[in-house]
């Protein structure tokens, strides 16, 4: 990037070569909106977060305490208040991402209204949600140089030289809002050339990480659904072959690829495997299948057969005419599909699983790494999941394989209350606390995401304020719970007329009409009260 002084300077050379007709146009504020909005494209922003991804994965690789993050985010202005609040409470966004949650989409963003995680929806609803995250990200960078360039200008009129190098300083290595995303692509919409279609227009918009999975497209089933059902390896690779295709054609040659297995969850297949030899990727894929042997003589009408060994195998299909795999089956299924996507282009690993368990995880994980030393996941910390039972119960678990008497308590009710107070909820509350960067150090896990957060507190934050306001608390609902906690928190959205833009439009005004210019923020603007 270059300076701000270098990018006046290169203003100032364009306007007076234009031979006075562009006498108008001010290079300082030329430059001042270039440095507004660094990123002409979503391909820009595409590789940029990329190049960051990459240097996070290398990071990990050689230190797992380096993991990173993500929330959810369902529209551009929780994207955005997000990012804020990162910098706010943390000065730098290093190591946070976004994640777009298909089931989100679903659920919030489709013109049918709401719709189970079942990809139903829109699939151009996917890449217009990645193109509204980074224009309020965008839009988050203008904002806060924005303010930087008004403070320069203070600093300047008053003759304050150490504060204007300070502000310089900070104008040019500015660190911006606009981070990696990590976009759920689902099953791919499709076919190969469906997914191929969208994966494009999903980088087009600014994605530099997609999402896939091993579901059937058009019986898909949201993670932690029953009724999954799985497809045969090469025609994941396919899939996988496709995105990948669609990050080199637009010239992004770092474009991550993140492979989800559902096998865990998926007892079901929709079709038997093509095998050429035994032991091949296909005949592996078909070894799961729940078979019984049969005589020539007593195969009924429509069987499918399977040779193996000699023997002719009946897989068990079910009148939906899916066929299902053994029990107890879907962990090696899962390091099978690990291994397969990996060897085949995958750059990430994504196991969906039934509980946030470590040891579960990392049981997985140690196996493929017997292959591929440096598989890495990226991992669901679900709301699917009752995250306070679920380490309740394995406190419980691990102490009373210990020895440790836990007769006062009820493993099955100890959601309750009623332990809130107790040694094993604060021990489970602490494995809560450190689950991300155990489980970074444990199992491999380079990216911890939430897929739902803010479709929940959204809900929750609405309901205390409807409690409050409607009831008889009145107005005082909305200031004691709202504005004077933005206030006291430094919530940037509590000036809203300037996180909405006004601002940014005053400084235009000026630099089109100079004096001229009519701004809204003058001293009776009613926002100045949040001074």
């Amino acid at each position: 990037m270059k300076t701000y002084s270098e990018s006046i300077a290169d203003a100032q050379k364009l306007i007076a070569s234009k031979g006075g007709t562009w006498d108008g146009i001010g290079a300082e504020a030329v430059a001042r909106m270039q440095l507004q909005n660094r990123f002409n494209s979503g391909l820009d922003i595409a590789r940029t977060t990329a190049a960051i991804m990459r240097r996070d994965m290398a990071a990990y690789d050689a230190d797992p305490a380096q993991y990173t993050q993500s929330l959810g985010c369902w529209h551009g202005f929780i994207g955005q208040q997000k990012l804020i609040a990162i910098k706010k409470h943390f000065g730098s966004t290093r190591r946070r991402y976004l994640y777009l949650s298909g089931w989100m989409v679903a659920a919030l963003r489709s013109d049918f209204g709401p719709l189970p995680d079942q990809s139903m929806h829109e699939k151009t609803s996917v890449p217009a949600l990645i193109e509204e995250l980074y224009t309020f990200l965008k839009q988050a960078d203008a904002r806060e140089l924005g303010g930087l360039f008004r403070d320069l200008d203070k600093a300047r009129a008053g003759g304050d030289t150490a504060r204007e190098k300070v502000l310089l300083d900070a104008i040019d290595n500015y660190e911006t809002h606009v981070v990696p995303i990590i976009a759920d692509i689902d099953a791919g919409f499709g076919n190969a050339e469906a997914t191929y279609l969208l994966a494009k227009k999903m980088i087009e918009a600014g994605a530099c990480a997609l999402q896939i999975e091993n579901q059937v497209s058009d019986e898909k089933q949201c993670g932690h659904q029953d009724g999954k059902v799985t497809v045969p390896h090469e025609d994941f690779l396919a899939k996988v072959r496709a995105c990948r295709y669609a990050f080199l054609e637009l010239g992004i040659e770092d474009g991550i690829i993140v492979t989800r297995t559902d096998s865990l969850g998926a007892g079901l297949t929709k079709q038997i495997a093509y095998s050429n030899e035994p032991g091949d990727i296909g005949d592996q894929y078909n070894s799961f299948l729940d078979c019984e042997e049969i005589d020539p003589a007593t195969a009924r009408n429509g069987d499918v057969v399977l040779n193996r060994d000699g023997k002719l195998l009946r897989p068990k299909r079910l009148p939906s005419n899916l066929f299902q795999f053994r029990e107890g089956t879907g962990a090696d299924r899962c390091v099978l599909d690990c291994i397969t996507s990996l060897q085949n282009g995958a750059d990430l690993l994504w196991i969906e699983t039934e509980k946030p368990h470590i040891e579960q995880i990392a049981s997985m994980v140690d196996r493929i790494r017997e292959v591929i030393p440096n598989a890495k996941l990226v991992y669901n910390n679900s709301p699917s999941f009752n995250w306070t039972l679920n380490f309740r119960q394995q406190v419980f678990d691990a102490w009373e394989k210990e020895g440790k008497d836990v007769s006062s308590y009820d493993r099955a009710n100890l959601m309750s209350v009623i332990y809130d107070q107790t040694d094993l909820a604060a021990e489970a509350d602490e494995r809560i606390r450190t689950f991300q960067r155990d489980a970074a150090a444990r199992a491999g896990i380079f990216h911890h995401l939430i897929t739902l957060p803010t479709y929940h507190t959204a809900a929750l934050s609405t309901d205390n304020l409807a409690r409050e306001y409607f009831g008889e608390q009145g107005m005082l609902g909305y200031v004691k719970g709202v504005q004077r906690a933005e206030i006291r928190q430094g919530i940037a959205c509590v000036k809203h007329q300037n996180m909405s833009g006004s601002d940014i439009g005053d400084d235009h005004k000026e630099y089109f009409a100079g004096e001229a210019a009519l701004k809204a923020g003058g001293a009776h603007n009613t926002m100045n009260q949040f001074a």
